[in-house]
């Protein structure tokens, strides 16, 4: 008869096994990689070098190759207006960053920002007089994908796909260690440079309203608030806490006059543009995380499994413990956990308001998830519009699975103390809204 302590040896040599398998399987040949902050996401199960991308504006690239499609030059603006028309982009979109942290930096500062244009997942980056325009798409699958077309008036455009150039910036822990989106905010010069000294700052909608916006111009209303944007390091500052000229710089109705409006498409530089845009890039890297996580946690087991042979779908708990947090993590930004609360009511634009709705799913009631509050936080009902994006619907099946077990669980009422944003109220209409109106939510009652 085996005995108690020979049961638990065995349990535990098994578990050292597994353990230096492991190491010597994956984390070794890696190392180097970890080090240095990056992964490589070009070998399997990822391939996100090898694999075609199937984002909205690979599609487009497809159709100008067979003449199902054509941007139109603008004498003023060069591709950018058609190619904004073609991707569905709207120009009450825009906001002006005057940092120089960007690729065209060389032409960026002040008086001549960048402006950055968005959809639900398409950004697309223009600097006038600029080499080139700069396009990043969301990938169901891969996550961010980079192009770039070359400003210049020509037969046709030509759409290139510049992943390799961006990744340094775009596949860090800035975006979760994988290609992906991040909105900074600096403490720019009156050149434009960030004055590293005082440090930068990733934000989203989880980021205090103090540390947000730096480098960019913000305009709109919101009272009391204070946020980096509009103002320029104040010579010779010694302290982070009085570089900026933050009175000065808030509730603006209109961009300064440094400004060339004629330059740009819009007039605006709207706070809630910026505010939606911080929550979308972070939700877009949670989905990839979670991807990402997952088809490696999973090649990874496959190939200890094939080593000891085991069933081709036995999972250890360690690998289901690597799906659940991703899981977990991704439904806490989508829930917005930890928002930062609005201390006064926010303004922006009527255009970009309305444009944003332009899209809103809803359900017979007429509620949608893209309903902004603008009072105390973001959005109305506490659940991401984006859980519509065939990003999030095309996460690989393990960890889908647990997403929407959880999402289901939330909106049950059986985590209130984890999640106390979502009032009953709340958690109700979300679970309707859902209901009536998302495939996924449909099948599963």
């Amino acid at each position: 008869m085996q005995t108690f302590f020979e049961s638990t040896t065995g349990f535990r040599f098994s578990l050292l096994r597994d353990l230096v398998l492991t190491i010597l399987i994956f984390v070794l040949p890696n190392a180097h990689q970890s080090l240095l902050g990056q992964s490589d996401h070009s070998q399997a199960p990822i391939l996100y070098s090898s694999l075609d991308f199937n984002d909205r504006v690979a599609r487009l690239i497809q159709k100008l190759k067979v003449n199902e499609e054509t941007i139109q030059w603008d004498a003023e603006h060069g591709w950018l207006p058609d190619l904004l028309m073609k991707l569905e982009i709207p120009t009450s979109s825009q906001t002006l960053v005057f940092s120089k942290t960007s690729q065209q930096h060389r032409k960026i500062n002040p008086a001549n920002p960048r402006a950055i244009y968005f959809n639900d997942d398409v950004y697309l980056g223009y600097v006038p007089n600029g080499d080139f325009l700069e396009i990043a798409s969301v990938d169901p699958v891969q996550g961010a994908a980079f192009y770039t077309l070359d400003q210049r008036k020509s037969d046709r455009a030509i759409i290139k796909e510049a992943s390799a150039n961006c990744l340094s910036c775009h596949e860090t822990y800035k975006t979760q260690r994988v290609p992906g989106f991040l909105i900074r905010s600096v403490y720019p010069k009156t050149s434009g440079h960030p004055e590293f000294r005082f440090g930068t700052t990733t934000t989203d909608h989880r980021t205090p309203f103090t540390d947000r916006f730096g480098g960019w111009y913000v305009t709109g209303h919101h009272g009391q608030i204070r946020h980096r944007g509009n103002a320029m390091v104040i010579p010779k500052s010694k302290q982070e806490s009085n570089a900026l000229d933050r009175e000065s710089h808030s509730n603006l109705d209109d961009l300064p006059t440094r400004v060339s409006l004629k330059k740009y498409l819009g007039k605006k530089s709207d706070i809630v543009a910026l505010m939606v845009m911080e929550h979308q890039t972070q939700f877009h890297n949670f989905v990839t995380r979670a991807s990402y996580e997952t088809r490696i946690a999973l090649h990874q087991q496959q190939e200890m499994n094939r080593i000891l042979e085991r069933p081709a779908d036995f999972r250890t708990e360690s690998t289901n413990r690597r799906i659940k947090s991703v899981a977990t993590k991704l439904v806490e930004y989508l829930f917005f956990k930890d928002e930062f609360p609005l201390a006064s009511p926010i303004q922006g634009d009527e255009r970009f308001l309305v444009d944003f709705q332009t899209t809103a799913i809803r359900d017979p009631k007429g509620r949608s998830l893209r309903e902004l509050d603008l009072q105390t936080r973001l959005l109305k009902y506490r659940c991401s519009y984006l859980i519509y994006s065939p990003s999030f619907c095309s996460l690989p099946k393990p960890v889908l699975t647990v997403v929407l077990d959880e999402i289901n669980d939330i909106l049950a009422g059986n985590r209130p103390d984890a999640y106390p944003q979502l009032d009953e109220g709340t958690r109700d209409s979300i679970r309707e809204i859902l209901t009536a109106t998302h495939p996924l939510f449909r099948k599963s009652k």
